[in-house]
């Protein structure tokens, strides 16, 4: 019986799918520290891990059991990859299964920057029986996002789901991909029916220039994506998400554009120092902020559970 170990946790039923194959799948929590003991202890062949759990060369040096290494969301940056292949370890991810939900997040914070939900929620509390007239006023200059122009950075599987939301909510949508040069795009409704848009790639500055937001959905880099320079050449008052991973947006350079109001707001679910985010950048009022939560839907989870499942299924013959 192989022995699986989620250390960050797995959906029941991805759960069910691997016992019902005869795995034994353990959840415990192992701390960092304790991780390679556990694992030689217990004979662990699969380490399953989201973003908590870090697989680097010393774990993986300190594990010859090791066969599988699985990734539940998209990003492994918290996994050496190449050397794990380098020692015959099979590394597997679920880039489809999140897609959705991260997508929605993002127009979440859209709507709430352009609505000033953020803020009207902190302050409604403390003054919403005082100030009624003058939060009202506060808060009234807000937009409709249908007939905006929506950039994204980055046409992978979340930029292309973010895009099918901008897309039924009227908004015109572009993209900069080097690796995307031109996509159609099948926006499902709920009876059935499809609509099939063709987008094509454009030149960073074009989007930086022309798009009224700007959302990033790029895998970790060593340089900022979005940083002063490229602030400056978008639109004034635009506005900025960031729900890929931190460290693509200069957060220094984006606080002096919302301080100098070059950008009118910005949602992040993702941080430089995640994860104790700068009490700055926490307590900005132009901020719309989420703990890295944009793969953490039931369905989401569900769906990468049962992924993951099946791709380990797969893997042990």
């Amino acid at each position: 019986m192989s022995v699986i170990l989620a250390n960050d946790g797995i959906a029941k039923s991805g759960i069910e799918i691997l016992e019902k194959e005869g795995f034994n799948v353990i959840t415990t929590k192992v701390a960092q520290e304790q991780l390679a003991h556990f694992i030689n202890e217990n004979k662990v062949e699969g380490l399953l891990v989201r973003s908590a759990t870090q697989a680097d060369k010393s774990l993986i040096d300190a594990c010859p059991g090791l066969k599988v290494i699985g990734r539940g969301g998209v990003g492994m940056d918290n996994i050496d990859v190449a050397y794990a292949i380098s020692k015959g370890i099979k590394v597997i991810n679920t880039p489809a299964a999140s897609s959705a939900s991260v997508a929605e997040l993002v127009f979440a914070h859209l709507f709430s920057g352009v609505r000033f939900l953020h803020d009207s929620n902190r302050n409604m509390p403390l003054d919403g029986d005082s100030k009624f007239k003058q939060l009202k006023k506060s808060y009234a200059g807000g937009s409709e996002l249908r007939g905006k122009t929506l950039g994204i950075i980055g046409f992978g599987r979340i930029g292309q789901a973010t895009a099918r939301i901008g897309l039924a909510l009227g908004m015109k949508v572009i993209y900069a991909d080097h690796n995307v040069e031109d996509c159609t795009l099948g926006v499902p409704f709920f009876d059935g029916q499809s609509l099939s848009f063709s987008l094509y790639a454009s030149p960073m500055e074009e989007v930086l220039q022309e798009s009224d937001f700007i959302t990033v959905h790029v895998p970790a880099q060593k340089d900022y994506v979005l940083g002063k320079k490229e602030f400056d050449m978008m639109k004034s008052g635009a506005g900025v998400v960031n729900a890929s991973r931190g460290g693509v947006v200069d957060e220094d350079a984006l606080l002096e554009a919302l301080g100098n109001e070059k950008l009118s707001f910005a949602g992040l679910d993702v941080f430089e120092s995640e994860p104790r985010p700068e009490i700055k950048v926490l307590m900005h009022p132009k901020i719309s902020l989420t703990p890295h939560i944009g793969a953490s839907t039931n369905e989401a989870q569900d769906r990468i559970g049962v992924e993951l499942a099946n791709q380990i299924i797969h893997l042990f013959p």
